[in-house]
């Protein structure tokens, strides 16, 4: 496998952080609702404003993929 069961929760707790982060929410209440770290979540802020832009274009992927499940229907 890729991931291990540890590492893909991680990764989908940064990408909540990430689009937290985006939502305009405080380091505190990411912290708060993720169990993440301040300074993992200063490292998510660092990336996502990054020129590389991953984790936008992860968001925005996900983003996408929701809103085609939810046009057929299978949100």
């Amino acid at each position: 496998d890729l991931m291990t069961e540890k590492e893909i929760r991680e990764l989908t707790k940064r990408l909540r952080a990430a689009g937290m982060l985006q939502g305009r929410k405080s380091y505190r209440a990411i912290v708060e609702e993720t169990g993440l770290s301040s300074a993992t979540v200063a490292r998510v802020a660092k990336w996502l404003n990054s020129p590389e832009g991953g984790y936008r274009r992860v968001l925005a992927r996900l983003a996408h993929h929701k809103l085609s499940q939810s046009r057929r229907g299978l949100s």
